[in-house]
């Protein structure tokens, strides 16, 4: 089973293998990526190879897609973006992502995420993509709503990270709601 490379304008998303390992560990390793991202920050290369090999697993499971994000002009892997929890059988997944800091405000999120709402709607078939985002990520936040996100509720103490719960705003899209908004 191939692995699907998807193409933007500017963006190449392929598969995530160990190659990257070295870039996804430069991103994981920054305190202002991970703050929303689930997970504790990255201090040693052996967690990206890791994270690497359960993005690989998860392909192979039918659980997950999770593309490296890779800027066309240098090859350089600033990002990683996927459909999680994905459920084939009831059509929906969650879609999330992550950018270098030095990538942020170029419109490379809004372009790789425009891109997997399109395979997910498209190629799979999915009905609803959700998303879960930190109540303190406002950036996000107005990102996917900006995108037809619909928020539906919060997640009260959803996650635990750094000695703390985090309360998670919860948002989808539905197939038909992306589809009145492409033409």
């Amino acid at each position: 089973m191939k692995f699907p490379t998807l193409e933007t304008e500017r963006l190449q998303l392929v598969e995530i293998t160990q190659k990257y390992a070295q870039s996804l560990f430069e991103i994981f390793s920054l305190d202002e990526v991970t703050k929303y991202y689930g997970s504790e920050t990255f201090t040693r290369i052996e967690e990206a190879n890791k994270l690497i090999e359960m993005f690989q697993k998860n392909y192979y499971e039918k659980r997950a897609y999770r593309w490296g994000i890779i800027l066309k002009e240098n090859n350089q892997l600033i990002g990683t973006i996927g459909l999680n929890g994905l459920q084939l059988k009831n059509k929906k997944a969650e879609i999330g992502y992550e950018l270098n800091p030095s990538f942020w405000r170029n419109g490379y999120a809004t372009e790789s995420i425009r891109e997997v709402l399109r395979y997910g709607f498209g190629e799979l078939e999915l009905n609803r993509i959700g998303a879960v985002v930190y109540i303190e990520n406002k950036a996000s936040f107005n990102l996917l709503t900006g995108l037809g996100f619909s928020k539906e509720g919060e997640l009260r103490d959803y996650f635990f990270q750094n000695n703390k719960y985090h309360t998670t705003h919860i948002l989808s899209l539905l197939k038909s709601e992306w589809e009145s908004n492409q033409v």
